[in-house]
Order: structure tokens, then sequence, then C-alpha cells
């Protein structure tokens, strides 16, 4: 794998609450943008599966998913079509990435440090990968099966903004409680900030992080009592036409 060109961003999964969106400047109405086959491939974890498919010599950015004779396909694959917003050409060529990559059948935490470490070589992805491999194992057994990888990505690659935001929040949930500390998003916040290096434009401050949190809280907090519920993130989120615009940075740190 080669190392993936520092992307700039803000260290935020939902943008800065503090700034205006472009789109708000300008007047246009802010639109979901639709993630095209370019972009898909522009996802950590999808390059990380389809760069044993790929063929020899060949650029995985280029093949779009539309690898040559898939000859793999997973259990159920027209229930997985279903399931998700995946081609069934799509789904057959991760399926067989995801099978040369992890013959078991299974992705583990330690697979899920080595793939970011290497997109993220400027900065420490560790904590990071360790919170993103616990969103994606929903039943918590320490392993991640195909179907389970295939319908997280396909939520955060192409899912709508209700759904994005629904496991936004279950990612900041660290503890699974059904409630967002301070301190679960600040230690989430912290974990981007700490991948994305500090090769990042324009450059990241050592307070950012918890400044981030602070607005959020105010805005999203609405009883002051402490603490993110699902309705209270879900009803700010969606009322907050920058957080909305930013979900796009979902495939930054993806």
């Amino acid at each position: 794998l080669q190392p993936e060109v520092t992307k700039a961003s803000d260290g935020s999964l939902l943008g800065d609450p503090g700034h205006t969106p472009l789109s708000k400047k300008e007047g246009v109405k802010w639109q979901r943008p639709r993630l095209s086959r370019q972009a898909l491939m522009r996802c950590c974890l999808v390059k990380w599966i389809l760069s044993s498919t790929a063929p020899q010599g060949s650029d995985s950015s280029d093949s779009e998913l539309e690898l040559s004779t898939v000859r793999h396909q997973p259990e159920g694959l027209d229930e997985l079509q279903a399931q998700t917003k995946f081609t069934k050409k799509e789904l057959q060529s991760l399926y067989r990435g995801f099978k040369n990559e992890c013959p078991t059948g299974l992705v583990d935490e330690d697979t899920f440090k080595l793939i970011y470490s290497q997109f993220f070589p400027q900065g420490d992805a560790t904590t990071y990968a360790h919170f993103l491999f616990n969103a994606f194992d929903t039943d918590g057994n320490g392993a991640i099966h195909f179907e389970d990888f295939v319908v997280g990505l396909s939520i955060l690659l192409r899912g709508t903004v209700h759904e994005k935001l629904k496991w936004a929040f279950n990612l900041y949930d660290i503890n699974k409680d059904g409630y967002i500390t301070k301190e679960e998003m600040l230690a989430i916040m912290k974990s981007i900030y700490d991948m994305m290096g500090r090769h990042t434009y324009p450059i990241l401050r050592e307070d950012a992080p918890a400044e981030h949190v602070e607005r959020f809280f105010q805005k999203m907090d609405r009883n002051k009592d402490g603490v993110v519920t699902i309705e209270e993130f879900l009803e700010t989120c969606q009322k907050d036409e920058n957080i909305m615009s930013s979900m796009q940075l979902f495939e930054n740190v993806i």
C-alpha cells in the first residue's frame, strides 16, 4: 500500500460549528453529495481491500471497483445488495479483496491499526483505529465479518445524512450507554487530530480538539445535563447547515 497524500481537514467528522459554511456564504442550498466511484476509491478501507485484487502495474484508483472476472462472491449476495447501496459487482469485488486480505473471513483490531498507520504515516492512528474498529464491531466480539464490514461502509459512503449521523453518534458513544459525554467526544476528536499529524493545512493547534468539543456541547446539550442523547445529537446536527455540509469529511478519515 502506498501512503495516501495528506488530506486537508480540520480534524473533525462534523466540521466546525464556529464557521459559516461555504454554501451559505454563496447563497447555495446544500445538497448531500453522492459519492462517485472515484470518491469511493479514496476510502482507506476500500483501497486496502482492493489493493490485492488490482492487476499488477495498475493503479487501483483507476479500476473503480470494476475488476476483471470476479469468481468470489459472498453468501447471501442478493440479501447484502438489499441491505447496502453497493451494486452486485461492487460487492463481489469487495468480497474478493476481503478474502484475499483476511482468509479467515474476519478482520481484527490490529488489522485496522495497520491500515490506518499506512494511510496516515504522518501521525499516530492507533487510537482512532481502535475507536473506528469498535464502531464497526457491533456485537463487541473483537472481530468483524464481511457482512458487518460492508453494511458499515455502505452507511458511511452512501448512506443518508440521518444514517451517517446515527453512525457518528455510535462512534462518539465509546461505552455504548446511549449518551455522549464531553470526555468521549474529546477522546474521538483528539484521536483524529493525532492521526492527521502535523502536516495538515491549516496547521492544527494543540488546544483545537478541546475548543471544538466545547462548541459542539454548547449547541448539542440542550437541557444542560452534561450528556448528549441521540435525539439531541440528530436534532442539532440536522439543523446546523455547517455540520450537515461537512458530513462529506467522513470520506477523509474512513
